[in-house]
């Protein structure tokens, strides 16, 4: 089975930055987390999960509009790990955040919290 661990949230106030990081655990690791496209999901109160970035096993990177210029996501993929790095936040951005496995994914982590206010 596949854990993923969602850390790096917090409160910032708008225009601030924040550095997510995701690992990734599990008897097929490390052997073919190469292989796997990942995202970075959010989820607002009230609202569906949706996808805001996405990386694929060679690197290539896709975000939504909505994010596009301010979010980029990355990948280490000796550390099993998944990275978004969110500048110029805005209240919008509020939300529940989580890593997982595209388009087919894992058991859903436990997600870390990012809140935008001042």
């Amino acid at each position: 089975q596949v854990q993923l661990v969602e850390s790096g949230g917090g409160l910032v106030q708008p225009g601030g930055s924040l550095r997510l990081s995701c690992a990734a655990s599990g008897s097929i690791f490390s052997t073919y987390f190469s292989n796997y496209a990942m995202g970075w999901y959010r989820q607002a109160p009230g609202k569906e999960r949706e996808l805001v970035a996405s990386i694929t096993s060679n690197g290539s990177t896709d975000y939504g509009d909505s994010v596009k210029g301010r979010f980029t996501i990355s990948r280490d993929n000796a550390k099993n790990a998944v990275y978004l790095q969110m500048n110029s936040l805005k209240p919008e951005d509020t939300a529940v955040y989580y890593c997982n496995r595209r388009p087919q994914t894992w058991r859903w982590g436990q997600g870390t919290q990012v809140t935008v206010s001042s």
